[in-house]
């Protein structure tokens, strides 16, 4: 990569973030937006939780297979029961911590 195509990258990068973060104050305030856009922002947080849940399983499930990736599926397992049921967020996420350091902990040599 030649030093001009990095400073463009550093310099657009630059311009995004500060772009969307100043976009919450340039943006109308929260009681003007469409409430179809309110609704919407309400799914963002358990959307990017179960992005990166996905991902944390997925990926030793990819790479090593089945044998290594059995306690975070039953966590998973676990924790979506538990929030099916109860419908509470910070117990499925402490119950599916807790279940996971357990399961590895049993399946661990």
């Amino acid at each position: 990569m030649s030093p001009g195509a990095f400073w463009l990258a550093v310099v657009g990068g630059m311009l995004v973030t500060f772009a969307t973060r100043a976009s919450f104050f340039i943006l109308p305030q929260t009681e003007r937006l469409p409430r179809l856009f309110l609704r919407g922002l309400r799914f963002v947080p358990p959307a990017v939780l179960g992005a990166l849940v996905a991902t944390m399983v997925a990926d030793p499930l990819a790479e090593s297979g089945f044998r290594t990736a059995w306690p975070r599926l039953a966590a998973v397992l676990v924790a979506a029961i538990f929030g099916w049921r109860t419908r509470n967020m910070w117990g499925t996420i402490g119950l599916g911590m807790v279940s996971l350091w357990v399961l590895q902990s049993v399946a661990s040599p």
